[in-house]
């Protein structure tokens, strides 16, 4: 493999640092679906994900659900 196909290492990031990123800054996911026939909406679906460690949100003074108690 020449120089110009290898992948440049500094820039791979594997899937476990991705994953810890993830967790210890927090990310939002959203997004819209929408069901129509003959332009008539019949279902709309908003979708708001929040990924987070405990211990970040916790940092960020957000309460926590545990079972059915808020900690």
């Amino acid at each position: 493999m020449s120089m110009d196909q290898r992948p440049d290492l500094r820039q791979q990031v594997t899937l476990l640092e991705l994953v810890d990123r993830v967790l210890n800054k927090g990310v939002v996911l959203s997004g819209d679906i929408t069901l129509s026939v003959a332009d008539v909406d019949l279902v709309y679906v908003g979708l708001r994900v929040l990924l987070s460690s405990v211990a970040t949100l916790e940092e960020q003074g957000m309460p926590v659900a545990i079972g059915d108690a808020l900690r």
